[in-house]
């Protein structure tokens, strides 16, 4: 075996992930063991268990899936291993998952090559690019939105079947007028549903309770 860290590099971005392994390949302690622009050649370079790898550099925006994905099947098949996230995102809740998935470090991806390295060498020392307060930080955000999610699914599942009807229809562009002819009910009920709609989901208007419900999946969209 040899006595490189062996890194694995995750990222759909050839522009990016190719010039860094070429840079990586010439620090004399590292040696690029392979890498790949997909979850899936990801997940078969874990499977068929060739390589030896150090450390993971890995993206999270990947064209078949999450990175994060990846970093749970890594600690749960190599625990020995480290993954360190390369993101472009500034999402903190993005990136607090990705420490409770299990990644050891997390750099935007504009950081300096120095830096990168340096974090690679840490990691495989069994040193931290993160502060204790800065994991359990992480963690509380999880938490709190874990929490909100629940809360959010609550609003939804308060709404009456009716309310549902009325928020698809909503969600069709639909006015008061073609509700009520949709619903066979009056315009005035409709506007009383709208209200206790938007009463229920904690919103001011009606795009925002179209915005809710898309985004936590209350209503079709063709």
């Amino acid at each position: 075996m040899s006595g490189e860290i062996q890194v694995l590099l995750v990222d759909d971005h050839a522009s990016f992930r190719e010039p860094l392994a070429f840079m990586l390949g010439r620090e004399p302690d590292l040696e690029v063991a392979a890498q790949t622009d997909s979850l899936a050649g990801a997940r078969t370079i874990l499977e068929e268990g060739s390589q030896d790898i150090d450390v993971a550099i890995v993206d999270l925006d990947l064209p078949d899936g999450s990175g994060l994905d990846f970093i749970g099947d890594l600690r749960r098949t190599r625990p020995e291993s480290q993954a360190l996230v390369l993101s472009a995102t500034s999402d903190r809740v993005l990136l607090a998952r990705t420490i409770e998935a299990g990644a050891a470090g997390v750099m935007h991806k504009s950081s300096r090559l120095e830096d990168i390295i340096d974090g690679v060498r840490r990691l495989h020392a069994g040193g931290q690019l993160l502060s204790q307060q800065e994991i359990i930080e992480a963690l509380r955000t999880v938490v709190r939105e874990r929490e909100k999610d629940r809360d959010m699914q609550a609003a939804i599942s308060s709404l009456t079947s009716r309310e549902q009807e009325v928020l698809q229809a909503i969600a069709e562009g639909l006015g008061d007028r073609e509700i009520s002819q949709r619903l066979y009910i009056g315009v005035g009920t409709v506007r009383t549903h709208v209200t206790s709609i938007l009463s229920k989901l904690g919103v001011g208007s009606r795009l925002e309770a179209l915005v809710f419900a898309v985004r936590h999946g209350a209503v079709r969209i063709d």
